[in-house]
């Protein structure tokens, strides 16, 4: 039951991550002209007047059939909807280059002994290459029955790799004899480590570290787990809806150790929570694919679109609205690309 949190958007999939929360946009800036301070004094503070908008912004992703990202549409290759009424386009531009508030969350429970070593080592390479020092920062965390910080985020590479290592299997010897004898590992609230709470520790993971970034940055996580939870106490429907009005994209992937007898590879749940909030599954055949999917979360996050519109139903009614956004180009429309991008967002009050 791996769990890689990632900070720092499954197909058809509103997955890219549509970061469609409507957000306060900075729209007028005036600033005066410079003054030079009095012996003593500081620096005069520029004056910002904010302008709060209805902004719907989404984040979304086109792949083709062979699973290439396809980086070169135009405004009027896509129309998009809310609950199904075509909504007008505002603004429509590639989006490389947006700060990353990430979170790699890692299952350390038993079904991952097999394979943390694997995950280790492609969580670092991960790391060295999205990671950028003074722009992207990242979180590293694991977790069994409760979730623990192994390190806080960090724009600082070696300090991540650093985080990643210390990440370990977690199983006390009174519940390892316990497992091993066929008997019920000790409470939870005694000994968490026979357990697995995923949608917890993915709740925490954003409520106490994403949840305090910037809202400019890209928020996702990178969740290493089987999917199997045992014990969590929020549902994983809650955890889907707090991400979503959080701007969290979940990227999943599955694995687990295939000589453990317990337990199970759940990947239908860990699809549901990447699809519904703009993120993408990834079920490796084998441990060694585990570079391969963080490659792909690696050129997602890299490859994605930024479309906005002001909602025709200016409601604040905090309801949730449905997203759908659809290839009109014919000729794109023959390639059947695929679009990810996260299927709704909730309006404010």
């Amino acid at each position: 039951m791996l769990a890689l949190v990632v900070a720092a958007t499954c197909l058809t999939f509103a997955e890219s991550n549509a970061q469609e929360q409507q957000r306060p946009v900075p729209v007028v800036v005036k600033t005066p002209a410079p003054q030079k301070p009095a012996s003593g004094q500081s620096e005069p503070e520029a004056e910002v007047v904010r302008v709060e908008t209805d902004l719907v912004n989404t984040l979304f992703t086109a792949v083709d059939k062979d699973r290439h990202f396809v980086t070169s549409l135009r405004p009027e290759d896509v129309r998009i909807f809310e609950n199904d009424v075509p909504q007008t386009v505002s603004m429509f531009q590639r989006e490389t280059d947006r700060p990353l508030s990430l979170a790699i969350l890692i299952d350390t429970s038993e079904s991952q002994k097999g394979v943390m070593a694997q995950e280790k080592r492609a969580a670092r390479a991960f790391v060295d290459s999205v990671i950028r020092p003074g722009v992207d920062r990242a979180a590293i965390l694991s977790f069994t029955g409760v979730p623990r910080l192994e390190q806080a985020l960090t724009g600082d590479p070696a300090r991540l790799r650093k985080g990643i290592q210390q990440v370990r299997v977690e199983m006390s010897p009174e519940n390892e004899r316990r497992l091993a004898a066929g008997e019920d590992p000790l409470p939870i609230d005694q000994d968490p480590s026979g357990y697995t709470s995923i949608w917890d520790a993915v709740w925490i993971t954003i409520q106490e570290h994403l949840n305090k970034t910037p809202g400019n940055t890209r928020r996702a996580i990178i969740l290493l787990s089987d999917g199997d939870d045992t014990s969590s106490r929020i549902g994983k429907q809650e955890v889907i809806d707090l991400a979503v009005k959080s701007d969290v994209v979940i990227y999943s992937i599955g694995i687990r150790d295939a000589d453990f007898p317990e337990g199970k590879l759940d990947a239908g749940a860990l699809r549901k929570v990447s699809d519904k909030t703009g993120g993408r599954a990834f079920i490796p055949a084998a441990a060694g694919d585990l570079t391969q999917a963080f490659s792909q979360i690696d050129q997602e996050l890299r490859s994605q679109y930024l479309i906005a519109y002001s909602p025709t139903n200016k409601s604040r009614d905090a309801s949730y609205r449905r997203i759908r956004i659809d290839i009109v180009n014919p000729e794109l429309r023959k390639q059947k690309l695929q679009l990810l991008y996260r299927q709704g967002y909730y309006a404010k009050k």
